[in-house]
């Protein structure tokens, strides 16, 4: 794609005096749409976009950023809302509100554009150049831009319409979804089973959507496999049992025909073509979508027999005037509803709208699925069809991963691949598509493997951001003349990461190296505090032997401090003075969560977890829990770190349910702290046939060793017992797992945004060696990582890789060993419970108050509502309507 008038990226024009009309969201009934236009604007030509979805607002955006820009934009969204990201909606179930979703507003801001919500194009009027609203709104155009996008497909089954059957589409999908799952579960008392058909991209989001709302899922695809247009069939296969690992059910080959009702009209079961059922209490189906192409067909423009408006390159259709753009648009006999795609239609049609020469390229059918814990990517000619090509496959069905490389015929250009439980090389894979490999293919499928991968630059066209078509020559062109010297400030110039995320790390390398070349350096300070990144920190602070926060920004940086390095210095001076977090100054330093050693939940009480090493309890313990929860009205639930998390404590009930906890001879388990949260084992050799050491006495040591740690960021290990991997030890920052010969040590796994498996870092460890590696391991990574840092990426940004980082720690490189050593043996002498230490001081015990006089009964006067099920506190003195919580506080309302 080329452009004749080339993009300036710059922020689109604010308005400085407030206008009911221009960039505002517009009353599409209101005739002042029509008649407060001044002179100026009048004369400009007018195109008016229909639809307000992600690749409008795309459009929009590109169009206005051009220097030479002389459009006026009307934009029609049938959505009561601003445009928001698709692409991110199950985000919603993890927390994420509208709100969080919403793209940037400032781009319907311009005074340039109108935007119309709550409305949609009822008719086209071609030969008048106009379109008409349901509201009645008539909007005349110079050019149009149908962006109408897609439809979630329906089954063709009997009882679609039955209540408990969704679709997974628009934010108000996802909104009735949770609320149903939330009343129902309500109604019968117990949790919820649940079923998505059809086991593409979405459909799996769908399904670790359900399982976050706690509801059995089961996925229903009709194929041989899962995402069949992504994946072959072992790289199918081996997605098919990263899924069920999760603990998500899935049928593959199985069609279904019929739903039935129970007596009050719900949803209650499925039956299946070869004449099985099953019973289900929620059905999501996402079996396609399909393009929103009825206003074309209405004005008679030229639709494909299978759907979709017919544009050529240009983006055009039949009707010279009008554009087709994203999902609705139908190129080279393809409808596509992926955003990257979409996106280039936008930037294609909006250069061809200011005179510029730019085509759409075709397709790119890269994906990456964005299920927490799942690692898959597909890419390029996933499937081989180019003649000639050739395959380099790596499978290990033990750990959960398949990779496939496609290659050309002399194995040199890469033409496509499959990652699966490992996606960590698509970012500096899914660019060279087309272009060079640079080596051995083995070393991108076995990076830990003794083969290093090419570290050369990529070419200035490599497509380094899909979901946004920017290259490694936009990269750099940001670098050096638009002055960008960080990640953020790319992303905001080119909007290189800023959609799915996957390419930030290699948007981060080339930033690193373009600045490195102009004899610059990429800033890691801290923050406008400290110049110094954590690490230098860190090693300032050792060296100086200052044991505060004043004294530290006093010596090494300015001003007061703020919410990004207050929290860093208090996790440093924790490593090195070992105080109480509530102790002197470093009380100040917390974050909210370590302030009141518990974690703050979104109706503004706390949870508590108590600390349950290798997951052994007794049945005493077990019923000191339950009391304490049930006393206090608390929610319960197993965490998948094989602890007891109670939900719904007030802040003056902490102590008090700490104190019964202490007596039952638990600790905190730091669930709110950036340290050592669990060391999750299976039963090992005490119990399992296949158990070859004793996982669970490991994990209990191990546990009990690091407990209290505090570093850069949480840490998680894993213990298992044998090569069955159950405690799942290979996607954790320490992973153990057990062989005949010893123990092996895994290193630099984690979950999040990116999953990252862990590398194997030594083989037939005996007990007494593995503590010694990982101490070492733990307490370098808390000396020199960033902030926020986890494991993995800091393990990826190490000179020398997994060589040299078994250098430092078992031959001693650095000459630090025993630095690294005496450090974890002070915090392991100085260790203590902070909940007990905090119950043994009455000044610390003042914290816990919701106001500074409050009395030390509860007021009778106060009610609270249970969440999700959560029983309320038997007083009989309680009046519902007598007071409300905010944020953790009481708050009496007086009549």
């Amino acid at each position: 794609m080329t452009e004749a008038t080339p993009r300036v990226p710059k922020k689109p024009r604010r308005r400085t005096v407030e206008s009911p009309k221009h960039g505002a969201d517009s009353d599409a009934t209101s005739p002042a749409y029509r008649d407060d236009m001044s002179a100026s604007d009048a004369a400009r030509p007018h195109v008016v976009v229909v639809g307000a979805g992600m690749v409008a607002h795309r459009f929009a955006e590109s169009l206005l950023s051009r220097a030479d820009a002389g459009w006026r934009v009307t934009v029609v969204g049938e959505e009561d809302r601003h445009p928001y990201d698709r692409v991110g909606l199950t985000g919603f179930f993890g927390g994420a509100t509208p709100a969080d979703l919403e793209l940037d507003r400032s781009v319907f801001d311009d005074e340039r554009v109108r935007f119309l919500r709550g409305d949609a194009v009822a008719r086209i009027d071609r030969a008048a150049r106009r379109v008409t609203t349901r509201r009645g709104l008539s909007v005349a155009y110079d050019r149009l831009v149908l962006a109408t996008g897609s439809y979630a497909a329906r089954l063709a089954v009997d009882g679609f319409g039955l209540d408990g059957c969704f679709v997974y589409r628009t934010l108000d999908d996802v909104e009735r979804l949770r609320e149903f799952v939330a009343a129902r579960a309500a109604e019968l008392g117990r949790p919820l089973t649940g079923t998505v058909i059809g086991g593409g991209l979405l459909g799996l989001e769908a399904a670790g959507a359900l399982q976050g709302l706690e509801v059995a899922c089961t996925v229903v695809q009709s194929s041989d496999r899962l995402m069949s247009a992504q994946l072959d069939l072992s790289g199918a296969n081996a997605l098919k049992r990263l899924i069920e690992a999760r603990g998500i059910r899935v049928r593959t080959g199985t069609s279904t025909t019929r739903l039935d009702p129970d007596r009050s009209g719900q949803v209650a079961g499925l039956e299946f073509r070869d004449g099985s059922y099953e019973g289900t209490d929620v059905v999501v189906f996402t079996v396609g979508v399909r393009p929103r192409d009825e206003l074309a067909r209405t004005a008679e423009i030229e639709v494909h027999p299978r759907g979709g408006v017919l544009i050529d390159a240009g983006c055009t259709t039949s009707d010279p005037r009008i554009m087709a753009i994203g999902e609705v648009a139908n190129f080279d006999d393809l409808c596509v509803g992926l955003v990257a795609p979409g996106y280039a239609m936008a930037e294609v049609a909006a250069t061809r709208l200011l005179g510029g020469e730019a085509s759409f390229p075709g397709y790119d059918l890269s994906t990456k699925l964005k299920l927490s814990g799942v690692d898959v990517a597909s890419f390029g000619d996933a499937f081989a069809t180019t003649p000639g090509a050739l395959d380099v496959v790596y499978a290990d069905p033990v750990a959960g991963v398949y990779k496939k490389l496609v290659l050309s015929d002399d194995a040199k250009t890469l033409l496509g691949g499959i990652l699966v439980g490992d996606a960590s090389a698509y970012g500096s894979l899914r660019p060279l598509v087309g272009g060079a490999l640079g080596g051995d293919p083995a070393a991108y499928l076995m990076p830990d493997g003794g083969v290093t991968a090419p570290t050369g630059d990529l070419p200035d066209d490599a497509l380094v951001c899909s979901c946004n078509s920017v290259t490694a020559g936009t990269i750099r062109h940001a670098v050096h003349e638009e002055g960008c010297a960080d990640v953020a400030a790319v992303k905001s110039c080119t909007k290189a990461g800023a959609a799915c995320g996957s390419c930030v790390m290699m948007v981060k390398k080339i930033v690193g190296t373009e600045l490195a070349k102009s004899g610059a350096a990429l800033s890691n300070a801290l923050c406008e505090h400290f110049d110094m990144s954590r690490r230098q920190l860190f090693d300032a602070v050792r060296v100086s032997g200052l044991t505060t926060f004043t004294t530290v920004i006093e010596r090494f940086g300015t001003g007061r401090g703020c919410d990004i390095c207050k929290p860093a210095l208090a996790s440093i001076l924790s490593t090195l003075v070992g105080a109480h977090v509530l102790d002197g100054e470093n009380a100040t330093l917390q974050d909210t969560n370590d302030h009141v050693m518990a974690n703050l939940q979104k109706d503004g009480s706390y949870s508590v977890v108590p600390r349950i090493p290798g997951g052994e309890v007794t049945p005493e313990g077990l019923l000191a829990i339950g009391q304490v929860a049930k006393d206090f009205a608390l929610y319960t639930k197993i965490t998948g770190g094989q602890r007891i998390d109670m939900f719904g404590a007030r802040l003056e009930q902490l102590p008090e349910i700490w104190q019964r906890l202490v007596e039952a001879g638990f600790e905190s388990g730091h669930a709110y702290g950036k340290s050592l949260r669990t060391v999750k084992s299976c039963v090992g050799s005490t119990w399992c046939r296949y158990g070859v050491q004793d996982s669970v006495g490991m994990a209990v040591e191990l546990e009990l060793r690091y407990r209290g740690l505090r570093s850069p960021h949480k840490l998680k290990l894993g213990v298992s017992g044998c090569a069955r991997e159950c405690a799942e030890a290979r996607g954790k920052d320490v992973g153990v797992i057990a062989t005949e010969a010893g123990w092996n040590m895994y290193v630099g796994g984690n979950g999040g945004f990116t999953p990252r498996h862990a590398v194997l870092l030594a083989e037939g460890l005996s007990d007494a060696e593995l503590l010694t590696a990982i101490d070492r391991f733990l307490m370098y990574y808390i000396f020199t990582a960033d902030r926020l840092q986890r494991t993995a990426p800091w393990f990826e940004d190490l000179e020398g890789g997994i060589e040299g980082l078994r250098a430092v720690i078992f031959d001693d490189s650095l000459g630090i060993c025993a630095d690294l050593d005496a450090a974890m043996a002070t915090h392991v002498g100085s260790y203590q419970d902070e909940w007990k230490a905090t119950l043994d001081d009455p000044e610390k015990l003042r914290r816990f108050a919701s106001f500074v006089n409050a009395p030390t009964t509860p007021d009778p006067s106060l009610a609270y509502v249970g969440e999700r099920g959560q029983p309320r506190p038997a007083t009989d003195s309680e009046r519902s309507d007598a007071a409300v919580l905010i944020a953790g506080t009481t708050l009496e309302v007086r009549r």
